[in-house]
């Protein structure tokens, strides 16, 4: 028996006016999707629990089964796993964006204009990270870079008694002043995001951006901080051995911290523009080489609805359909009885740009095992009305291997 996991990041949402007020799961044309819907049971699982940010890190972990009030100790960390980054027990990881603010002189009146430095490229981002570890690096603080604007800073020896590091993607297109933390802990990491700006804003790289027409990454943003993460192995969780294909490194960091494989897909970008096709044959690959479960990982979804993109984000709704789905299926029919699971791990709505903890809709499928579900096609509504519900996100992978 193989078990397949597609993960579409973020693609549950609210009623966007701009598609006549549905949501893009309303929207998109995913006929596969559809079909397996109408064969598999379909209902909604609350995958992040009252108390907790309706973060990706938090969301995922629930969906593998990870219960994330025991294990979850911030984002950075699972990240700089991801990077290779050994990290000592007292040490603190927190995420590093490079992110594009405005030129308003006083740092606290700039506005965040871009969470994502204007799409950097990785080998841009790299280039302005080693001049931020240049300039900050010692003994107490070191920068790592990582895939295109999310990159990492361990602070050796420090504290998560931060306050309130707000994530870029939560304050798009608001003035920056009021989220940057007032706490005494948080003063040394501040005072760095704001003397980042004047060493990033005439930076060849940004000035070659500038000429191109293209966003500068003017600033580091500090947010997500952890300490080193711990969690059992899959396979001695759930008797499976399991891969997680993805290209975020937070995805990647719960997979090494849980055992799996986490191979590299090239062209991976996390985006709308990523190897779709890549990932699937990832995926296949996987399990020719004897793993039971993969979990496909595709964050498109969720960066359109960061990004107030509606249009784009059911295109890539319609792309998994169209360029994921058949080629692991295609494996998935030869080997006979199968199982897959479709879902988002929360809502990113286009109304708010930022993520939302309402419960998401699922899919299970059993190959030889088909149901009646009642649905002709999935989506917030139709799942709703099953009245099928997994009140606790953990939950979900148990009931998923044994369906």
């Amino acid at each position: 028996m193989k078990y397949a996991i597609v993960l579409y990041d973020g693609m549950a949402d609210y009623p966007v006016p701009a598609l006549g007020g549905k949501t893009p799961m309303m929207v998109a044309r995913k006929p596969i999707f559809d079909k397996l819907a109408k064969k598999g049971e379909v209902g909604l699982v609350r995958t992040v629990a009252d108390g907790l940010k309706p973060g990706s890190d938090v969301a995922n972990l629930s969906v593998l089964g990870y219960d994330p009030k025991k294990y979850y100790t911030g984002r950075s960390p699972l990240e700089a796993v991801s990077m290779g980054v050994d990290m000592a027990q007292s040490d603190i990881a927190l995420r590093c964006n490079l992110v594009t603010l405005s030129d308003e002189e006083d740092y606290n009146q700039k506005t965040m204009i871009d969470y994502s430095g204007g799409d950097i490229s990785s080998a841009e981002a790299a280039k302005l990270i080693e001049a931020v570890e240049d300039f900050f690096g010692c003994e107490e603080f070191e920068f790592h870079s990582g895939v295109s604007y999310r990159h990492c800073l361990i602070w050796h020896s420090g504290t998560t008694e931060l306050g309130n590091m707000t994530a870029p993607h939560d304050i798009s297109g608001r003035v920056i002043g009021d989220y940057l933390s007032t706490s005494e802990n948080a003063g040394c990491l501040i005072r760095m995001m704001r003397e980042s700006y004047d060493l990033l804003k005439n930076h060849p790289v940004n000035q070659n951006r500038i000429a191109q027409g293209k966003r500068p990454a003017n600033s580091i943003w500090l947010w997500g901080e952890g300490k080193r993460p711990a969690l059992p192995l899959f396979e001695e969780e759930f008797g499976l051995k399991g891969s997680i294909v993805s290209a975020v490194d937070l995805l990647k960091g719960i997979g090494i911290c849980a055992g799996m494989n986490t191979p590299a897909v090239e062209g991976a970008t996390g985006y709308i523009d990523t190897n779709f096709e890549g990932k699937a044959s990832a995926a296949v690959e996987e399990w020719c080489k004897g793993q039971d479960l993969v979990y496909m990982h595709i964050e498109a979804p969720d960066e359109c609805g960061h990004r107030n993109e509606p249009e784009n984000k059911v295109r890539s709704i319609e792309l998994i359909d169209e360029k994921v789905l058949p080629i692991i299926l295609d494996y998935l029919e030869s080997q006979g009885a199968y199982k897959l699971m479709i879902l988002p791990d929360h809502p990113t709505p286009i109304s708010t740009g930022t993520h939302a903890r309402d419960p998401v809709p699922y899919m299970m499928y059993c190959k030889g095992e088909e149901l009646d579900s009642g649905v002709d096609s999935i989506d917030e509504n139709s799942a709703e009305a099953t009245g099928n519900f997994i009140d606790f996100g953990p939950d979900l992978m148990r009931k998923f291997i044994v369906f």
